[in-house]
């Protein structure tokens, strides 16, 4: 008797589970798994992971890197210092802000010129600032945080996100990431900037940051995260947003139609109008995952571009 109240036990957790959020009908979930090498979505109110492909899969994370660095500026409580501008700091590849040496800038504004428009040489300043001179001992900072989240298959090589030796992560690892870096409240006041406007304090040459995120400025739900793309990590995108009482969370790594499937994902869990069409078996997308060490990309591509 034990067994078939066992059998009846778990069919009634996964009909509870499959219930209790919105998921992609089969023909939307496999048209996003053909455009996507790695994805993974979570309601965060819930706690229910409702869509994910291949999570675990060692991919370069481009410029999601910068959560990770704007992270540990804010911990640092070194917002207000003053910052130089020096050579090394923007001896870096677009996209940049295009400060100059010599400049003089808070370490707030260069941590929300990284976030919003992605720029590099911002990054590479708060890299070797917070490293004492030396980008390495902040590169050693960001992997020793990376540890302590329990983000097992990340390596970090550079602030930035430059495809450079074994800079790699999963979207799993930054989900964790995400989930992590979202409960500074200053986080999400820059992940949701749609410009900022900030000046050289010695100089006072005046700089606008505009972001690369689309959905901050054309869904009104949007809250953020962060865009990415080099040419091998390909089109990358951590999205969140909130409506009523869903506030979902989505990881998309080398996605070719990134802007469209988010959209798609987004207006799918929380739609305008609750609307009576019958959807296909809800699908959670799975494949197995690889071996930790497992380095596997859709396609080569050169490494010039982080944004």
């Amino acid at each position: 008797m034990k067994q078939p109240f066992f059998i009846f036990i778990l069919t009634l957790c996964v009909f509870l589970t499959s219930t209790s959020a919105n998921y992609l009908d089969k023909e939307t979930a496999d048209r996003i798994r053909k455009n996507v090498d790695s994805i993974i979505a979570k309601d965060l109110n819930s706690k229910q992971l409702i869509f994910s492909k291949d999570e675990q899969k060692t991919i370069q994370p481009a410029s999601l890197t910068k959560i990770m660095t704007a992270t540990l500026a804010l911990e640092s409580g070194r917002m207000n210092d003053v910052v130089t501008i020096t050579k090394e700091m923007i001896r870096v590849e677009p996209t940049k802000a295009n400060l100059r040496v010599g400049e003089k800038f808070y370490l707030r504004d260069l941590v929300k010129a990284a976030m919003v428009m992605s720029a590099n040489d911002a990054a590479m300043a708060i890299g070797v600032y917070l490293g004492d001179g030396n980008v390495d001992h902040f590169v050693q900072k960001m992997n020793q945080k990376a540890k302590q989240l329990g983000m097992n298959n990340t390596h970090f090589t550079n602030p930035c996100g430059f495809d450079i030796g074994n800079h790699y992560s999963t979207a799993w690892d930054l989900m964790k990431l995400s989930e992590y870096a979202i409960k500074n409240s200053a986080f999400n006041e820059m992940a949701k900037l749609k410009r900022h406007d900030f000046r050289s304090l010695n100089t006072r040459r005046s700089y606008a940051a505009y972001t690369h995120n689309r959905l901050l400025n054309n869904y009104k739900y949007a809250v953020g995260i962060k865009t990415g793309f080099t040419q091998k990590a390909g089109p990358c995108l951590i999205a969140r947003a909130k409506k009523d009482n869903k506030d979902i969370l989505v990881v998309m790594l080398n996605s070719e139609h990134r802007w469209k499937d988010i959209r798609v994902i987004f207006e799918d869990v929380m739609p305008e109008v609750t609307d009576s069409k019958t959807k296909s078996e809800p699908q959670m997308i799975k494949s197995s995952k690889p071996s930790k060490h497992a380095h596997t990309h859709s396609k080569k591509r050169s490494s010039k571009t982080v944004a």
